[in-house]
């Protein structure tokens, strides 16, 4: 199962840990997978490198953690988009992924 943990500080969402495999089928089949990386990479990509906002981010296996080191309007609209997206994918399959919300990540 895929564990998104969103990171909140406020009302505002600072970032995002994520971790585990979605168990939908086979590695490089699994469809859920495949969907919830490229959303989390096509995030912290666009914070980042189209909108210039400094973050820290850290990725390994089946991990992926990434944390605003700055406030930005623009990444913050980025992160609800995401949110939006991962819960709905959430929805869809919930026996492969955990929607979770805390107040600092792991790191």
């Amino acid at each position: 199962m895929i564990r998104f943990k969103f990171v909140r500080s406020g009302k505002s969402t600072i970032g995002f840990e994520c971790s585990g495999h979605a168990g939908f089928a086979q590695a490089g089949q699994d469809i859920v997978c495949a969907a919830v990386s490229s959303a989390a990479y096509l995030a912290a990509n666009t914070i980042t490198d189209s909108f210039n906002v400094k973050a820290k981010a850290q990725v390994d296996d089946g991990y992926m953690l990434f944390e605003l080191l700055e406030e930005s309007a623009q990444a913050q609209k980025m992160l609800d988009g995401l949110e939006a997206h991962i819960r709905s994918l959430a929805q869809d399959y919930p026996r492969s992924i955990k929607v979770i919300y805390g107040g600092n990540t792991n790191a």
